[in-house]
């Protein structure tokens, strides 16, 4: 039987009950930014990647670290610089010789990127050349160089940076990189008494550090487990409306036929289904409610729904059409909590 495979109700109570521990063992640094938080493990738990947007001084990189550290993986972390080359992640191969027979051969040294989570930080402040080779890493879990194809060991992540306001020297992410990302995850200012702490906090004597309370192979049982949690028929079905809802060849809102140039395609519904599911499980449930759908939405459309120029005039947002279309679609009988 398979590593991956929960075996016994008593091991998946343990699995759940261990990311309320991790969840600890990430406050011990990080002050706040709890949706963002859950928003990163619920990542996790579906086995994808996530794309952080937040001003600089808002612990994106921090957060980032400390999760890595919470739980046992190995953790790279790659700074995103307009010189930097594709070969600067995924690898070289490099001329040795061996020592017996004088014979020289060619050996691939592996990049960065053969970890188990990769911080990109500042992903845009690289030419198109160099964040495309994260493609194929990011959808097919692999690296192919000179021909020859490397897997990536699992659990493996890709959790990238970038700053909203600085666009002087920056490259934005090609549409088809957007869609590889399962959330875009936006970080805010923190809260008055949460910002107190964090003066307090980092201003004086260093603090506790995380310990690991998780390992890979736990996080892998878990992405597996996550797959099993059930959804209801109705609620696919309005995952189903609510992504087709967004294309505006197709729509039959008004305000998604003015606002929007370009709607989600089916894998932002299979995103929202499986964030669903890991949130659910995330919050102790064994079952999909619409609340977890209705959560989940804002992150997995934010970058998949593309308002036109009228709306940027305007200053509305995707999150804006996400939220006229959560309002307007019917709900399903059946769905609620």
């Amino acid at each position: 039987m398979s590593k991956e495979i929960v075996q016994t109700e008593a091991e998946v109570t343990a699995l759940v009950d261990k990311l309320e521990a991790l969840k600890k063992e990430i406050a011990k640094v990080i002050v706040g930014q709890e949706e963002a938080i859950d928003q990163l493990l619920i990542t996790f738990l579906a086995g994808g990647h996530a794309l952080l947007e937040g001003v600089p001084g808002l612990a994106k990189t921090l957060m980032i670290r400390t999760l890595s550290q919470a739980i046992d993986l190995d953790f790279r972390r790659i700074q995103f610089t307009p010189d930097l080359m594709p070969s600067d992640i995924v690898g070289t191969e490099i001329l040795e010789e061996d020592h017996t027979t004088g014979k020289k051969f060619f050996e691939f040294n592996k990049g960065p990127i053969f970890s188990n989570i990769v911080l990109a930080d500042e992903i845009n402040r690289t030419p198109p050349k160099t964040q495309s080779a994260l493609l194929e890493a990011m959808q097919e879990f692999e690296v192919t160089y000179a021909g020859k194809t490397y897997k990536l060991e699992k659990p493996f992540f890709i959790l990238a940076t970038q700053n909203p306001i600085e666009q002087a020297g920056t490259f934005p992410l090609p549409e088809a990189q957007l869609d590889r990302f399962l959330l875009y995850i936006r970080i805010g200012y923190p809260e008055e008494s949460e910002e107190t702490a964090i003066l307090k906090n980092t201003t004086g004597k260093k603090g506790a550090q995380p310990e690991a309370v998780m390992t890979g192979e736990e996080i892998v049982k878990l992405q597996a487990l996550v797959r099993d949690v059930p959804i209801s028929d109705d609620l696919v079905s309005m995952v189903s409306k609510l992504v087709r809802a967004t294309r505006p060849a197709t729509t039959t809102n008004e305000y998604v036929k003015e606002w929007v140039s370009w709607g989600a395609g089916p894998r932002a519904g299979q995103a929202v289904i499986l964030t669903a599911k890991a949130r659910a499980l995330q919050k102790g449930r064994f079952g999909v409610t619409l609340e977890d759908i209705q959560s989940v939405a804002y992150p997995v459309l934010r970058h998949r729904v593309l308002v036109n120029f009228k709306a940027e005039a305007e200053g509305i947002t995707s999150d804006d059409v996400t939220n006229n279309l959560l309002k307007t679609i019917q709900l399903p009988v059946n769905g609620k909590k």
